[in-house]
């Protein structure tokens, strides 16, 4: 089996990435997403955005990294993907599943699986962008408001040369409400003849094997799992459950790191929505999650999580 830490756009920033991948498990990495409009971005940008790439593409304890690119323009999509891969990206990931506003709004995202030539067309033109010896990927969901097509999307994409596919087993409209369909995920596989991996809803070893049972994917992608519990990598491959001590001790690593530079305004928001996580798993977090809940300021909470 495979398991790779999803895009968290917001979450899975590089240090994150770092944290989790040190901590262990991870096969591969798929960076934030990087919006592509109108325009070739300058390498400065992507070195910004998945500074792995100064690094061969891979996090410290040796994980590689693959860069994400969102957009709807198939020529611009085609020319940022060469550039990243020029860069040194461990294959190029394409993002048709994104649900936030903003960018649905404006034809990116999981807008564009209403309509699978739109999808077909980005994917084939990074495709010949693309060298072939690397692998192209992409992460949909099962539709936008239905899961009538979610094959005919996925048959698009694979027509059109991708070499992997992620389905995240949800609609747009069901955002990340339980449960996921895992059962769709095993139309798109018996489908198409490219590897599917299996995102949605896998917070436990007993997660995992329930969805491989129906999706029938030995490889699966992890995201809001993998915040709640931090070695979730290693306990889909058979360790325990890390202890909520050490949980304690990746907080206040997050913490010195996260309060340094310009992302330090970022940092109430993310470690307050990181506690809510992994409360769920750990009954310990719940008195300190109230507690920092109830503050603003970057030093009181740092303070706490001290403690």
């Amino acid at each position: 089996m495979r398991v790779v830490l999803a895009p968290m756009e917001g979450v899975a920033d590089a240090f994150m990435r770092k944290l989790l991948t040190d901590i262990g498990g991870y096969d591969l990495c798929v960076s934030e997403f990087i919006r592509i409009v109108d325009q070739l971005l300058p390498r400065k940008v992507y070195r910004r955005m998945c500074p792995e790439l100064n690094n061969g593409s891979k996090t410290e304890s040796g994980t590689p990294i693959r860069v994400q690119l969102l957009g709807q323009d198939p020529q611009w999509m085609a020319e940022n993907a060469y550039r990243a891969i020029s860069m040194g990206s461990h294959g190029l990931d394409l993002n048709f599943g994104c649900p936030a506003r903003t960018v649905n709004k404006n034809l990116g995202g999981a807008s564009l699986l209403r309509d699978p030539e739109s999808i077909y067309k980005i994917v084939k033109e990074v495709r010949g962008a693309v060298p072939n010896e690397q692998i192209l990927s992409a992460k949909i969901r099962l539709g936008w408001d239905c899961k009538s097509r979610c094959v005919e999307i996925a048959q698009a994409i694979c027509s059109a040369g991708a070499k992997e596919l992620v389905v995240h087993a949800r609609t747009k409209e069901e955002g990340y409400k339980p449960p996921a369909h895992w059962q769709y995920i095993k139309l798109i596989k018996d489908a198409i003849d490219i590897p599917v991996i299996a995102n949605g809803e896998i917070w436990s070893k007993a997660d995992y094997l329930k969805c491989k049972e129906i999706s029938g994917c030995d490889d699966v992608m992890v995201g809001r799992g993998a915040i709640a519990i931090p070695n979730l990598a290693r306990v889909l491959k058979g360790a325990d459950k890390m202890s909520w001590l050490e949980v304690k001790e990746q907080l206040v690593k997050y913490s010195e790191f996260e309060t340094r530079g310009p992302k330090e305004k970022y940092y109430p928001r993310r470690i307050k929505q990181w506690l809510r996580y992994i409360a769920m798993q750990y009954v310990e977090c719940e008195a300190l999650f109230i507690r920092v809940r109830a503050v603003k300021q970057t030093k009181e909470i740092v303070a706490l999580l001290s403690e």
